[in-house]
């Protein structure tokens, strides 16, 4: 329920309130175009600030790179453009995941690997030797770099939709009402046609590592490995090669 809650407070926040500010205050009763336009880019922004610094209080490696991002998009905001300017500083935080991304996987270091690491939460110096050992096996290593690749590809797709929707259709002047008007359209059209296909190709990204991973833990009889707690699988997977005098030192 928490997590729910906490999802539609990050769409408001990040989305709907932002689109409110663009579409009714923009005008000479309201805030005005350009104060309007400022107002809007800094919600998503403090949202993000305080619930990474007051709300959650959780600085990970995942928290750490949204708020990165974020703050990337808040100092933009500042860059006062439009026509193909705007449509390029309104791709920039996509360009710069691309960027990141098949950076990463091309210093094998594939960054997915840390999201599944974080997601995996590995509370103890034990858990994580283990994961280590795990992950060794060269077709784990191979999954992190499919799936990192899957998101490259998702978000370059996404980028060239995003500066083409931008360019087609953010055509009023900068500081003009009708300018964040067209902002708010884009905008409505972007946080949903490009979230819903981010999300899937994360979690079918997520779904490569696991898979990878689960291949190479035991199972505990009468139960699927999905119904065994992981830690356990893990910890099984532990003792045998311990029994079996798996050097692990000469596998790192």
């Amino acid at each position: 329920m928490k997590n729910a809650i906490k999802l539609i407070i990050d769409i408001v926040m990040g989305a709907v309130v932002p689109i409110i500010i663009l579409e009714r205050f923009s005008g000479p009763d309201g805030l005005g175009a350009v104060p309007a336009y400022v107002f809007a880019a800094f919600v998503p922004l403090a949202w993000v600030l305080i619930d990474l610094f007051i709300v959650t209080k959780k600085f990970n490696f995942i928290t750490s790179y949204v708020g990165f991002s974020s703050v990337v998009s808040g100092i933009l905001a500042f860059w006062f453009v439009d026509g193909l300017l705007y449509a390029i500083k309104d791709t920039v935080g996509l360009l710069l995941r691309v960027l990141v991304f098949g950076g990463s996987v091309l210093i094998a270091r594939p960054i997915l690997k840390y999201f599944f690491i974080q997601a995996l939460n590995p509370d103890t110096a034990e858990k994580s030797t283990a994961l280590t050992h795990l992950f060794d096996d060269r077709s784990v290593e191979r999954s992190f770099v499919q799936a990192t690749w899957l998101v490259v590809i998702e978000t370059a797709l996404a980028a060239a939709f995003n500066f083409y929707l931008n360019l087609r259709f953010v055509l009023a002047p900068f500081g003009t009402e009708q300018f964040n008007q067209q902002v708010a359209y884009v905008n409505a059209i972007t946080r949903v046609v490009l979230t819903l296909p981010s999300v899937i190709t994360f979690a079918f990204a997520m779904w490569i590592m696991y898979r990878a991973v689960y291949r190479h833990l035991p199972s505990e009889e009468g139960k699927s490995q999905l119904e065994s707690d992981f830690w356990e699988l893990v910890k099984q997977r532990e003792a045998s090669r311990s029994a079996q005098g798996a050097d692990y030192s000469a596998e790192a």
